[in-house]
């Protein structure tokens, strides 16, 4: 696997600013954090959200804070929110506002991955192929990458095509490899790119020219569904 790979997640900051003193009050359209706090206790699952992420990066006038974030996310994930039970892994699995537990890490992201949320699904697979806190098993980390990468997550679909270069987990298939290179490749990740031009020499041209073809073909089919 590349070296270079880690955990795929990214978290967007949304506005928010908090209030010190009456002249000081957000702009128009942002949303302060005390606003926040009153509609995440009603169940409003958005400002629970925005909440977490401002302190994840601190912004929206709060200092960063990974134990305040991790407090947010995990009122969320509790309440079966896929994308914070992804997060909330992911801080369990660097030790990010809370102690470092992989097998916390873990549950949390079992959990998202049953609702197939692509992220969660991918770090399975990362945690299946590098034995992170679980015995090293290529094939349950195929099939991990696979449930993401046909769920259109790129560093899922290098890894797969990787795994099916090597033949780790699953039986060496270089048509398969160049497939799914092809599909990250042709969503502009560059070293999925630069691995085409090692798995193409185990290829015959008609084996190619069909690869490409059905990246393509898969291509088309998954913008359409994202519309």
């Amino acid at each position: 696997m590349h070296s270079s790979l880690g955990i795929a997640f990214l978290l967007l900051a949304l506005g928010g600013a908090g209030i010190a003193l009456a002249q000081d009050r957000p702009p128009a359209g942002r949303i302060s954090v005390e606003d926040l706090t009153i509609r995440s206790a009603a169940g409003d699952r958005s400002a629970t959200r925005q909440l977490a992420e401002m302190y994840y990066v601190g912004r929206g006038g709060v200092e960063q804070s990974f134990a305040e974030a991790a407090r947010w996310y995990e009122k969320l994930a509790k309440q079966g929110d896929a994308r914070a039970q992804t997060s909330l892994g992911l801080m369990y699995a660097r030790g990010y506002g809370v102690q470092k537990n992989l097998a916390t890490a873990h549950r949390w992201w079992s959990f998202a991955a049953a609702q197939n949320d692509p992220g969660a699904q991918y770090n399975l697979g990362l945690s299946f192929s590098r034995g992170e806190g679980v015995t090293q098993d290529y094939a349950r980390a195929a099939d991990w990458y696979a449930k993401a990468a046909r769920r259109g997550h790129i560093q899922a679909q290098h890894n797969l095509g990787m795994l099916y270069h090597e033949g780790r987990g699953v039986a060496r298939d270089p048509v398969l490899a160049y497939f799914w290179l092809k599909v990250a490749a042709l969503q502009g990740d560059d070293m999925s790119q630069d691995a085409l031009k090692i798995v193409d020499q185990g290829l015959s041209e008609d084996q190619r020219r069909d690869a490409e073809a059905q990246a393509t073909a898969w291509m088309e089919k998954y913008k359409k569904q994202l519309k």
